[in-house]
Parts: structure tokens; C-alpha cells; sequence
């Protein structure tokens, strides 16, 4: 390699970019996250409906790739990891931030989280406006590819009620529509 020139300029793949920040190298990681961040933070989005959460979750995210790069083995592709990560990142804040409110306001005084339908666009502008659940079970079986069986154990739900969370969830895509 030309002396002065960052090996980032060319496009690496991820491959070596992960074996490159895996031993330190932050420009690695820097393109891991650029190359990445935009993907993760639709997901977090989609899963939780509020855009400060899904920055939040996506943060959040990349820090626990970074602490946790050392302990991928390279069996799955990185984008396959990182999803993983995300999915239950975005799920656990979820559940802490419902926690958290949830000792001010009475669960049945809840509203759904609040967002403006400006910030979406397509299918999201839709998800948001779905409850809680059955937007995450559709997004993880419909958009995500989730089966039914792993959904349930993610949210510590009954196999049924994923199903019927999900169908609720495209009852009411289709009266939107």
C-alpha cells in the first residue's frame, strides 16, 4: 500500500473491517458504523416508533459492538450479529423505558408514544401508528423475517399471541390503507 493513503478509501469488506477494529482500529470501526448506522436505526425505529428512542437505541447499539467486537467469532456474516444485537438492544430499552414510566403513569393512562407523521415516510408513517406490540410482532415477522416461535421468546409472549398480535397488526395496516 502508497504511503499517505488510508486503506478506507478503497471499500473494504466487512470482513476486515471487523478483524482490523476487533484489534483496535477505530477508523475500522468508524466504517463499520457508517456503513451500518443508517440500517440499524430504521430497525430501531420501526421497533420502537419514537425517533429520540431509535437514536438513542442505535447509539447505544454500536457501543455494545464495539465491547462485544472481540467476542464475534466470524461464524455468521457481521450484518447477521449486528441485526441480533439490535433487535434485542432495541427491545431491552423498550422494556426499561415502559418500566420507567410506567411508575408515573398509571398503564391504563398510557398513550401510545408520540411522533409526527412527518418523520416518516412509506409503510412507517403506518407501523407508528400502530400499538406497541403488534407493531414489533409485525416488524419482526413480516419485515424482519422473524418465525413466530422466536418473536414469542424474544418478548416473553405465548406462540398465540404473536400470531394473533401479528394479524391484529395487518387488520389494522389494511384499515389504514
Amino acid at each position: 500500500m502508497t504511503a499517505g493513503l488510508s486503506p478506507f478509501k478503497c471499500s473494504m469488506s466487512d470482513v476486515d473491517l471487523v478483524a482490523l477494529a476487533k484489534h483496535g482500529d477505530r477508523q475500522a470501526f468508524k466504517q463499520l458504523y457508517l456503513t451500518h448506522h443508517q440500517w440499524v436505526y430504521g430497525l430501531a425505529l420501526r421497533l420502537c416508533g419514537q425517533t429520540t428512542l431509535a437514536e438513542d437505541i442505535t447509539q447505544e447499539c454500536f457501543i455494545l459492538v464495539w465491547q462485544k467486537l472481540p467476542q464475534f467469532r466470524g461464524e455468521s456474516q457481521f450484518s447477521t450479529w449486528l441485526h441480533r444485537i439490535c433487535v434485542n438492544q432495541a427491545l431491552g430499552s423498550m422494556r426499561k423505558q415502559q418500566s420507567f414510566w410506567a411508575r408515573f403513569i398509571p398503564m391504563d393512562k398510557q398513550a401510545e408514544p408520540y411522533c409526527s407523521d412527518t418523520e416518516y415516510q412509506g409503510i412507517d408513517k403506518l407501523l407508528v401508528r400502530l400499538p406497541e406490540r403488534a407493531r414489533i410482532v409485525f416488524v419482526l415477522y413480516a419485515i424482519e423475517g422473524y418465525p413466530h416461535e422466536e418473536i414469542a421468546h424474544l418478548l416473553g409472549i405465548a406462540l398465540g399471541t404473536s400470531k394473533t398480535q401479528y394479524h391484529r397488526a395487518k387488520q389494522l395496516l389494511q384499515e389504514m390503507l
